[in-house]
Order: structure tokens, then C-alpha cells, then sequence
């Protein structure tokens, strides 16, 4: 049955395609390369671009598929290439298509065909390939469409015909990977995670019948969709979702999120489905997907957790959650934001108590020589303003708290004024700003200084009134602890020159800029080594020979960190400590760039990026993540002298 499916939908297709090619073409195709042969005949490549890729590619001193040297030479767009595999059955098998696409690595497919054969045949390739994370599922059911000539869905729960699955016993659902979407002309479309498996198209035809129309999605996808049926009971036209089922799913939500540690959790109203993603390590990943219908009584009920109000639904507003599990006994804190768009209101919950312990100075990643001077020049200085800059969830709150916790004894008076507070120590006087009751940020800051502190922390910095007490209570003797939103340390002293606070009280009050950024780490268990691609030295300004000696890292995948490669974050840092001679461009107005020069010769400056390129040039942190998520601002110092200036 497999066989007839392959040989009704395009066997002729692919003789077709090769005998269009000319001869001269012909004769220079190898195994690899009939993708190139139908790119050829689709008209997205020339047979004269074809001949001198295949003559790059045979002096290159690392293999590379010919599908990738095509790309690389700008040959062929990905969209040519999406367009041609659509249109043209091939023959390839799937394990090198795979590998030619550039989804697999050749290693990999012949470990995965190792462990394939341990199982004496039982279990298929794909099996093999997703439940070892060598591939992404999603890739690979493109892939094997592309070799099926079947269409490739991502699966959409609100585009399920509810009539249609309501025909299938639950009992089939759960013990075969199809799910029926919709009937057009008196055919059924079903999509299966694999249309060769003999006993799945049997149970979908034994309901349906022959006349199907197939297409291929991913088994998490197929999985999911029939689990979210069978939990909240929406199955066919009398299907009610009422306020259990509600309930359920926004619980399930919370105490999944625990589960996989995530930091944030966004609930965004799309055209045509609710989308769930939850971000963990610093990136957003798709949770899951929900029904269109069902985004109104979800926002609903985290309203009325949040205790905002439901009625409103034209403005933006904000909330708290204080969650308690009952089936795992733990209580969650999280702060919500509702957001007006025009699909619906987008809701953004924040996971505050998730950090665990309060983090000591020593041990946020900073690196030896950089922490001695910012301990000496900056955090046990008697007065001045400590600025800790970054985007949202750079990791700022945790490393000003980790100061807090070295200044904390009895000998010294510390006040708070935070949004809310996110740490709870002993020892010192924290507020939670409310405005609801009238506790204001403004309303604070103007009774802090009359609390006699010795140091006072602000959360944040967020206009020009909480500049100017800043700076005032650092003249009068006060060290002041607080956050900004900047790219790096420059721009911090530039921000506060746009606020209109004078140079002159810039350069004699703010002591040090601590910029920041949370990378991702490389497990450790399933590191493996990193050859940089020659895009990236060309963005670094480097050589092959700069970058000898050095163990570039990057993760496979592994249980141990949920196959992603990366395990936890680690911070990188840029630390501006304002000398003699950087106040001295302050006071004169020189440019970022200027006071960026002045104080990488004169104070000892390393930028975020040269940070990173150390992390990565000891295998913590991949490269592409530095090179992706760090700012580049002119070429970065030979990695050995970066790694001596901060005694890594």
C-alpha cells in the first residue's frame, strides 16, 4: 500500500524532470544532486550556475551538501527551493534528503541508522531521528512531504471540523496518529504523521472510506490536538465549553510553565486560533494552540485571578496572581499584563518567584578581574549612583539584588522602592509601588530620603523626576542602586543626558554603568565542537588563524536539557567605571563613540560583545547566540586579550 501511494503521485514526475535536463547536465548529476536537476527545470537555477557550484563545492575544504553551496553563492533562494521540492516528487531517500536539506548532519543520520537497525527494523527512521532530537519534528514532516508529495500542515485546532471528528470513537483517536480536519466534494482530508503506516490509513478508511485526500503534520501537533478534544469535551455541535473546562486549561497552563521553568507566559489572540508560547532561557517557544472561540472565557478568568476587570475590554490594564497548586503544592506569583490588539486582548504573565535563591555577587557570572574592580570601584564605594543597564530579562533585577545582599548588615540603612518587589530580604525596608492606593512612584521617592537611609535602591529609572532624585540623593552623600533600559553602559550616561540632567551631575555622581546580557548555556552533556561558518567571521572581522586554540561549543541535544542544547543562562558584562578622564568627555559632550575609545584605553572597558567571545571561546556560550543577541560596535580585540584583561 506504502509502495502504490509513492508510485500514484509522481514516480513519473521525477523521469520526467530528469530526462527535460540536458544531456550535458545530466551526465554531471550525482546522487545528490537531482533537487538541483528540478531546480533546473522549474527554472530557479541556470545548468551554467549548477556546473560551477558543483566545481566550488569539490574544493572545499569541508564537505558541504551542493543544495547548501547553492545557497550560499545566492544561486537559489529558500523559496525557490520550497517551491520546486513542492511541485516535484524525488526520489532521494529521506535520510539523505534530510542531510542534502541541511536539517541533518551526516554523523547523525548514520548514528540514527545504527540505532534504527539495534531495533531489528521496528522502529522507523523518523521515530529514530525526532525521539533523539537529531532533527526538529516539524522539519522532518516537511521533508518527508516533500518526498510524499503530500501537502504539509500546520495543524490549526480552530480549522478542525467538529462534525467530522465527532465520527471517530475516542477510543481510535488514542491509539492511531491522524486526525480528520475537513470534507470538500464528499473527501475527507486526513492528516497523518506518517501516511505509510499501514494501520493508520486502515482505521481512517474503515470510517471514512478510500476516497481520502492525505496530508502530513507532526505527531506532537496530532497528539495535542486530540488531547485538547478529549480534555475539554469539544467534540461536535452539542459541545459546551463551560467554566470547569476553562479553568482547566488556564491551571494546566500555569502549572506546565513550573514544569518546564519558563520565565514568561504569552496568550496571543491570532486571526484564526489562540497561540500559547512560553519563553524559556530568553527565547519564546510554541506551547500550543487553542481555539479562536476560546480566548474570550480565557481572559476572562486570569482577569478575575488577577482581580482586573472583566467587563473592560477596550483599555490596558495590569494585574498580580498569587496561584496555589493544589495538585502540585507550590504557590505561583505572577504578574499580568493585558494588552489591547485587534484580534483581542494579549496577555503576558510573569513568573516572579521562579529565580529559586537569592544570587551572592560572586556567583552571577562576572568575571574575576572585572567583579574585583567593580566591588573596589563601584559597589563599596560610600556614595554615588551604581546604574545596572539592560533590555527586559537581561538578568538586572538579580544582579542589583545581589549587591543589596553584599551591602546588607546591621551597621547599614537600606530602602527600597520597586514595582514590585521581586526579592524578599531580611534586614532592609522594601515598597511596593501600588498606585491603585495612592502609592505612587513619585509619592515614594519623595518620603525615601526622609527615611535617613544610607543606601537607597530604586527598581528602575523611568522618567526624568526619578533621574533628578537619583542624582540628588547621591549629592547628598546617599548610594543609589537602580536599573535602566539601555543597549550598553554608553548609552545609560547618554539616556540620562536626554532626561536633561546636567553633564556636570552625571560625570560627579554616577560612580559605574553595569551593562548586561543572559545567555544561554551549552549543555554541558551534549556539547560537541563548533567550527565558525565564514559569515560569521566576516561579521566578527576575524580569521581562521585568530581563532585557533580556542574551544568553540555549541549542544546537540540531549534529555538532560529537553534536547534544545542549551541548559540555564549565564550573563555577559560590560562595565564602565567613570574615571577622570571619562568624566572629562562627559563634561565636554563628546560622542558615544569618543567616550567608548577613552574608556576602553583608559578605564579598562570591555565591550559585551569581546564578553561574550570569551564565553564562547571557552565553550559556555555558542557563538551564533553572541553574535545574534550582542551588539556589535566595531571590531572586537584578538579573543586572547580580552580573555587576559578580564582573567578568564
Amino acid at each position: 500500500m506504502a509502495d502504490d501511494i509513492v508510485d500514484n503521485t509522481g514516480r513519473g514526475k521525477r523521469a520526467r524532470a530528469l530526462s527535460a535536463s540536458p544531456p550535458a547536465l545530466r551526465n554531471e548529476l550525482d546522487s545528490g544532486s537531482e533537487i538541483a536537476a528540478l531546480l533546473v527545470k522549474e527554472g530557479h537555477l541556470s545548468p551554467q550556475d549548477l556546473l560551477y557550484a558543483k566545481r566550488v563545492k569539490s574544493k572545499l575544504s569541508s564537505p558541504k551538501t551542493l543544495t547548501s553551496v547553492l545557497q550560499e553563492l545566492g544561486f537559489i533562494s529558500k523559496e525557490g527551493l520550497r517551491d520546486a521540492l513542492l511541485k516535484n516528487m524525488v526520489s532521494v531517500r529521506i535520510g539523505d534528503l534530510l542531510v542534502e536539506l541541511g536539517h541533518l548532519k551526516p554523523a547523525d543520520l548514520q548514528t540514527a541508522l545504527g540505532i534504527q537497525k539495534e531495533s531489528n527494523g521496528a522502529t522507523r527512521l523518523g521515530e529514530v531521528l525526532v525521539d533523539n532530537r537529531f532533527i526538529d519534528e516539524l522539519a522532518f514532516a516537511e521533508t518527508l512531504a516533500f518526498q510524499l508529495g503530500f501537502p504539509c500542515l500546520d495543524l490549526d485546532i480552530a480549522a478542525i471540523d467538529r462534525a467530522i471528528l465527532a465520527r471517530v470513537p475516542l477510543q481510535t483517536l488514542s491509539g492511531h496518529n491522524f486526525i480528520p480536519v475537513s470534507a470538500k466534494d464528499g473527501k475527507v482530508l486526513v492528516v497523518f504523521a506518517d501516511p505509510l503506516d499501514t494501520q493508520d490509513r486502515a482505521a481512517a478508511e474503515k470510517i471514512f472510506g478510500t476516497n481520502l485526500d492525505f496530508a502530513i503534520s507532526t505527531r506532537k501537533g496530532i497528539r495535542e490536538a486530540i488531547d485538547f478534544f478529549k480534555r475539554s469535551g469539544v467534540r461536535g455541535d452539542s459541545a459546551v465549553v463551560d467554566e470547569n473546562t476553562i479553568m482547566g486549561i488556564v491551571n494546566a497552563l500555569f502549572e506546565e510553565a513550573v514544569k518546564e521553568a519558563v520565565s514568561d507566559i504569552h496568550i496571543e489572540p491570532m486571526k484564526d486560533r489562540l497561540r500559547v508560547r512560553f519563553r524559556r532561557d530568553g527565547v519564546l517557544m510554541l506551547h500550543k494552540d487553542f481555539p479562536r472561540e476560546l480566548a474570550p472565557p480565557i481572559s476572562s478568568r486570569i482577569k478575575i485571578l488577577a482581580e482586573a476587570d472583566i467587563a473592560e475590554r477596550r483599555r490596558h490594564q495590569d494585574g498580580r496572581i498569587l496561584y496555589e497548586s493544589d495538585k502540585y503544592g507550590f504557590t505561583l506569583d505572577l504578574r499580568v499584563s493585558f494588552y489591547v490588539t485587534i484580534y483581542g486582548e494579549k496577555i503576558v504573565l510573569r513568573l516572579l518567584n521562579k529565580k529559586g535563591e537569592l544570587l551572592d555577587i560572586k556567583d552571577i557570572g562576572m568575571p574575576p578581574r572585572m567583579l574585583e574592580r567593580f566591588l573596589d570601584d563601584a559597589v563599596d564605594t560610600p556614595s554615588g549612583v551604581l546604574i545596572v543597564t539592560g533590555p527586559t530579562g537581561s538578568g538586572k533585577t538579580s544582579t542589583l539584588y545581589s549587591c543589596v545582599h553584599h551591602m546588607n548588615n546591621l551597621n547599614t540603612s537600606i530602602i527600597t522602592a520597586e514595582d514590585p518587589v521581586e526579592y524578599i530580604i531580611d534586614g532592609i525596608s522594601q515598597c511596593s509601588i501600588n498606585t491603585k492606593i495612592g502609592v505612587t512612584f513619585e509619592e515614594t521617592l519623595r518620603h525615601i530620603v526622609r527615611q535617613d537611609p544610607d543606601i537607597i535602591v530604586l527598581g528602575e529609572i523611568r522618567d526624568t523626576f526619578s533621574a533628578e532624585t537619583a542624582i540628588q540623593a547621591a549629592l547628598t552623600g546617599h548610594k543609589v542602586l537602580t536599573t535602566f533600559h539601555t543597549e550598553d553602559s554608553i548609552g545609560g550616561l547618554l539616556r540620562l543626558m536626554n532626561m536633561n540632567i546636567e553633564a556636570f551631575l552625571i560625570s560627579s555622581t554616577v560612580v559605574c554603568v553595569l551593562a548586561q546580557r543572559l545567555l544561554r548555556r551549552v549543555c554541558p552533556h551534549c556539547a560537541e565542537p563548533y567550527v565558525p561558518t565564514p559569515t560569521e567571521l566576516r561579521r566578527l572581522g576575524y580569521g581562521n588563524e585568530e581563532l585557533k586554540g580556542n574551544d568553540f561549543r555549541i549542544g546537540r541535544g540531549c534529555n538532560r536539557c529537553r534536547f534544545s542544547g542549551y541548559r540555564g543562562r549565564i550573563g555577559v558584562f560590560e562595565m564602565l567605571v567613570l574615571n577622570e578622564m571619562v568624566k572629562d568627555a562627559i563634561l565636554s559632550k563628546k560622542t558615544s563613540y569618543e567616550i567608548r575609545r577613552i574608556s576602553t584605553e583608559t578605564s579598562g572597558l570591555v565591550t559585551l560583545m569581546e564578553s561574550g567571545l570569551s564565553k564562547a571561546a571557552m565553550g559556555l556560550v555558542s557563538l551564533p547566540d553572541v553574535i545574534r543577541m550582542l551588539p556589535r560596535l566595531g571590531k572586537p580585540r584578538p579573543i586572547n586579550e580580552i580573555r587576559r584583561l578580564l582573567g578568564e
